[in-house]
């Protein structure tokens, strides 16, 4: 028996349907999950970054910067637990910084370009992977759309690695001042230990 001419083309937008319709709601519960992730990072107390947001609620920092709601949300949060710091704790000063926790803020530091490094990498290889896939059933318009987005990606991107590295020189110079403040009073120690007449 012979299929209807037009079956053909109904099955295939059927299925068209149901993959957007399922896209639609992968997207929904990432959604979901990356809000749910910064929440739980503003109560908690951890760090709200990118990377963070993206490891917790098991998504891609791509997905974060594509996708408004949540990238809004992460400047928030991030806004938010700056101006808590502020309040709570005020900046302390270099004398009043111990050189081990200044060593540990910079050592975190690292390990946060570290992550940021290997994160841009590789979600480099798996879009240059999807785009080389993709390619023959994109538009033009797609596909210059795509590319301005990885550009903001990117872009965003160096700007985080550039904070972080302007973290690092700061808490470099906070580290040596801690640490000639440390031998100043070392010296000054051991002059007033030999100026006390021997008993």
């Amino acid at each position: 028996m012979k299929r209807p001419a037009n079956s053909g083309a109904n099955d295939r937008n059927t299925r068209v349907e149901r993959l957007r319709a399922s896209r639609v709601k992968d997207s929904e519960d990432k959604t979901s999950r990356a809000l749910d992730a910064v929440d739980g990072l503003l109560r908690s107390g951890r760090r709200i970054t990118v990377a963070q947001v993206a490891r917790d609620a098991a998504v891609s920092t791509w997905f974060i910067y594509n996708q408004p709601q949540v990238h809004q949300a992460v400047q928030d949060g991030i806004v938010a637990q700056r101006e808590h710091v502020r309040q709570e704790s005020p900046v302390p000063d270099a004398r009043q910084v111990s050189a081990a926790g200044l060593r540990t803020d910079l050592a975190l530091a690292r390990e946060e370009i570290k992550d940021l490094k290997k994160e841009r990498d590789r979600l480099r290889d798996r879009l240059r992977l999807s785009l080389g896939a993709e390619l023959d059933e994109v538009n033009r318009n797609e596909l210059i759309q795509r590319v301005q987005q990885l550009d903001q990606r990117n872009t965003a991107l160096n700007q985080e690695l550039s904070a972080a590295k302007v973290q690092i020189a700061a808490l470099e110079g906070r580290l040596r001042e801690a640490e000639d403040d440390l031998t100043a009073a070392r010296a000054g120690l051991r002059r007033a230990m030999r100026a006390v007449p021997s008993p």
